[in-house]
């Protein structure tokens, strides 16, 4: 699914978008978009587009803005506590656009 142009993501900042009914936040931080759940995985509010993006090691990170849960935007992995799993989305640019497969 079509989500925004390319161009339209500002870099280490989050947007949400809404794609078929669900909350998505998508990255844009060292050239790669990542789309990942927008919702806290511990909390379900809806403000991961919010959190910070940073990395461990060569692992690109997004901390939650509400706990400071570290997830690996790659894998959705929590790297600093239990918490469950942040939902992770393929992602393609094609002719300019940010695509997203649900």
């Amino acid at each position: 699914m079509r989500a925004c142009r390319a161009d339209e993501l500002e870099p280490d900042y989050g947007e949400a978008v809404l794609l078929d009914g669900e909350p998505i936040a998508l990255v844009l931080t060292d050239g790669v978009v990542y789309a990942v759940g927008h919702r806290d995985p511990t909390s379900g509010a809806p403000v991961m587009a919010r959190g910070i993006v940073g990395s461990r090691g060569d692992r690109p990170t997004l901390a939650s803005p509400l706990h400071k849960e570290i997830y690996d935007l790659r894998t959705g992995e929590c790297l600093s506590t239990d918490a469950p799993r942040l939902p992770t989305y393929p992602v393609r640019i094609a002719d300019g656009w940010v695509e997203v497969s649900m």
